[in-house]
């Protein structure tokens, strides 16, 4: 007697549309691992199916190829990134649709997008944060082009909304040098806790919620203290 969806045991059988999915997100857990310990070039196909548990035909028949894969998994970090720092990226860009706003409120959005940030990048919750470290440590010194879209992302996501607060605080336009320079010097206080060094610097293997606060603390404290030289108005 085959078994059906009224059968009791049939009910218990997965969908075939759930495996596949389950077999897709397992193969791109793998890859993360694999491109963030080996690099694009050094990943071979070989390599990413057997750490996934599959055969190559089915990891060509859900990705296409190895770049297909590497996509997938750009796109995937991608999409953690902006699910968790839209919300201020889109408070920021509805605020400031309209003209400039009071300075106090825009130090404290800058700050608040960069505590956001500073959460994403030491959160240690899951158990892939050590992979997920090493891509993003490796996509700032690798020329894949399929990292564009990665950069294009954290760019519209993060160093766009932050330029507009660094220009309006300086008295810039969000594209000049000066403003970008500052920027990215701020942004740059967040991406240092991506390194693994230094949380060797820190005496720690972990980043608790404890280290976590008390980094956002000091890039708040940073930040608070650089626009209250500039201009020479408080905050």
């Amino acid at each position: 007697m085959s078994l059906t969806s009224d059968h009791p045991a049939g009910r218990l059988r997965p969908p075939v549309q759930q495996r596949g999915e389950d077999t897709r997100l397992r193969i791109l857990q793998a890859a993360l691992e694999v491109f963030a310990a080996e690099g694009y070039e050094g990943a071979s196909t070989r390599t990413l199916a057997q750490r996934a548990g599959v055969n190559l035909p089915a990891l060509q028949y859900y990705f296409g190829n190895k770049e297909g894969l590497y996509r997938a998994v750009i796109d995937r970090l991608g999409e953690t990134l902006e699910r968790r720092i839209a919300p201020v990226t889109e408070e920021i860009r509805r605020l400031m649709a309209n003209g400039p706003i009071p300075r106090r409120q825009a130090v404290d959005l800058l700050c608040r997008m960069l505590d956001a940030f500073v959460a994403l990048v030491t959160d240690q919750t899951s158990s892939d944060w050590e992979a997920r470290a090493s891509f993003f440590a490796r996509a700032e010194i690798e020329t894949q082009a399929a990292l564009d879209t990665l950069h294009q992302r954290v760019s519209r996501q993060i160093l766009e909304p932050c330029a507009l607060l660094v220009g309006q605080l300086t008295g810039q336009p969000p594209d000049a040098e000066q403003t970008l320079l500052r920027t990215v010097a701020l942004i740059g206080q967040v991406t240092v806790f991506c390194n693994r060094k230094a949380h060797q610097a820190l005496g720690c293997k972990q980043l608790d919620e404890d280290r976590v606060r008390a980094i956002q603390a000091v890039v708040r404290e940073h930040t608070r203290a650089i626009f209250r030289s500039v201009k020479g108005a408080p905050p």
